[in-house]
């Protein structure tokens, strides 16, 4: 993790913030004027760069707002917090208008203090994420007719700014198709930002489009730029576009129509020159005429259709992205590539991958953690593969498959499985393991993986959460019941397990 940068001339502030960041797990670096933070930010590598910046608003060595507004011209998306005393609360005022995350004043409670860094953490990867460099993603495979189809179409579009919908199966490469038409398009220098419109709650959808100003909402506790800003000058990917609540889909249209928008709690008009590529898994034609999705804004999004297709319209691609798939999680794990015999290719070949290519991707990373061989042979395919009833069947020259009730890999371990197999359907239990030299890794991996497998978007806070909640329980059984020393025995602060505990719901 980046680390926190903490500046301030009083020795007792920086070590007092160091101690409560190094107990939460995390890193800082720590400057006692802004000069040497100057420094620092000239000689910096991707690596060192801060995540957050806390500063003090006065100091010998120069103007905490003066470094704001310096550090704000480097990275513009870095949140800064600037620390005041109650009489400078009109500094403070000046630090918002400077762009600001927020202001800490002295002296401040250590708990809401860390609790801001936190906040501020959380922004700065959302922004990370947002900005993500479409030049590290992984080519597009595909040799199939249907491929070069595809193919040959984002050719032709890379001169055009014109709006692209892309429609196909869950799992089958839509963000992929989006990012190749980005990087080979005259934006691709400037920012690539994917948001999947149903992930996000949609009473919170308008704001991550649009951002909010300071004091919106309940908790709009500092301003926020929205998706349409940080995409300015590049392309904005807006995923399952059909999932968009109605009065939404008014404001979309809007900047679609006229190019300018206003923040949530906002009353200036902003431009932004975006170009939108949307996509759907759904019959938006059909959703117009259900009265779900406004019929204007689909001929707006609607001009140019790329259809991909799904993988089982592609079996003579598989072999090739096992092999790709195989290789890359090697390098993800660190391990030596595992090879796949012809036989249990074939096996593949023959499935129905109601996931598609999503589906094949986390296979190849079960695989390379749970097979036992190097070569790879059909015994080692995970049970939904080999479970019969699921390959794809030829009927009349057709391809037909059956997809229910598939097996996912967790749910076979230690002999287990689930009492309802649907797909798509995660059995939400914890990985028991009945010996203290098993490999728990081994079983972390697995039910991630299935997590990953059911097309769920929420895995990494799901399996955070299911992760605390056994080890502040395991932890509190131990103490018998004993907070403060269970706190102590994990190693963390107790304000920090009674928090953990209210959110996970343990009373």
């Amino acid at each position: 993790m980046k680390p926190i940068w903490i500046v301030d001339d009083d020795q007792s502030i920086r070590f007092v913030l160091e101690k409560a960041l190094m107990r939460e797990g995390l890193p800082t670096r720590s400057f006692t004027h802004p000069r040497e933070v100057l420094q620092a930010l000239d000689g910096m590598s991707p690596e060192d760069a801060p995540q957050v910046l806390v500063s003090d608003i006065r100091m010998p060595g120069g103007s905490g707002l003066d470094l704001l507004s310096q550090v704000k011209t480097r990275l513009p998306g870095l949140p800064v917090i600037i620390m005041t005393a109650y009489s400078d609360l009109d500094s403070a005022v000046s630090a918002f208008q400077g762009g600001a995350f927020e202001y800490l004043p002295k002296p401040f409670d250590l708990t809401k203090a860390i609790e801001l860094i936190r906040r501020a953490v959380e922004e700065s990867q959302r922004e990370q994420t947002s900005a993500t460099n479409v030049d590290s993603t992984p080519e597009m495979l595909g040799q199939a007719p249907a491929m070069q189809d595809v193919f040959r179409a984002i050719g032709r579009l890379s001169q055009s700014n014109v709006t692209v919908m892309i429609t196909g199966e869950s799992g089958s490469g839509k963000e992929l198709v989006a990012r190749a038409l980005h990087k080979h398009s005259q934006r691709a220098d400037g920012p690539f930002v994917a948001i999947n419109t149903a992930a996000i709650p949609k009473d919170l959808l308008e704001s991550e489009l649009f951002g909010h100003e300071r004091g919106a909402f309940t908790g709009a506790q500092a301003m926020r730029r929205g998706r349409f800003e940080q995409a300015d000058g590049g392309t904005l990917f807006l995923d399952e576009i059909g999932d968009m609540k109605f009065d939404l889909q008014t404001r979309l249209l809007r900047v679609l129509s006229d190019g300018s928008f206003y923040r949530v709690g906002g009353h200036s008009a902003i431009k932004t020159n975006v170009r939108v590529i949307a996509a759907t898994h759904q019959n938006l034609e059909q959703r117009v005429q259900e009265g779900a999705f406004r019929e204007d804004l689909f001929h707006r999004l609607n001009v140019i259709r790329l259809r991909l297709p799904p993988l089982r319209e592609r079996r003579e691609d598989i072999p090739m992205l096992t092999r790709h798939f195989l290789q890359q999680s090697a390098q993800q794990l660190g391990v030596e590539a595992k090879r796949i015999s012809d036989s249990a290719i074939e096996l593949l070949q023959n499935f129905a991958f109601p996931g598609n290519v999503r589906q094949l991707e986390n296979i190849c990373h079960w695989l390379t953690v749970m097979a036992p061989a190097q070569a790879i042979e059909p015994k080692d395919l995970p049970p939904e593969v080999l479970a019969p009833g699921h390959n794809t069947v030829a009927v009349n020259g057709a391809l037909a498959s059956s997809i229910e009730s598939p097996i996912s890999p967790a749910n076979t371990l230690n002999g287990s499985s689930p009492s309802t197999p649907v797909f798509g359907t995660v059995v939400a239990k914890p990985v028991v393991l009945n010996a203290p030299g098993e490999n728990w890794q081994a079983g972390l991996e697995a039910e991630a993986m299935s997590l990953l497998a059911s097309g769920r978007v929420d895995v990494w806070d799901e399996m955070t959460r299911r992760f605390e909640a056994s080890l502040i329980q395991t932890a509190l059984a131990h103490t018998r019941g004993r907070r403060i020393d269970a706190a102590h025995k994990l190693g963390i602060g107790r304000n920090t397990i009674t928090r953990k505990i209210q959110e996970l719901g343990l009373e």
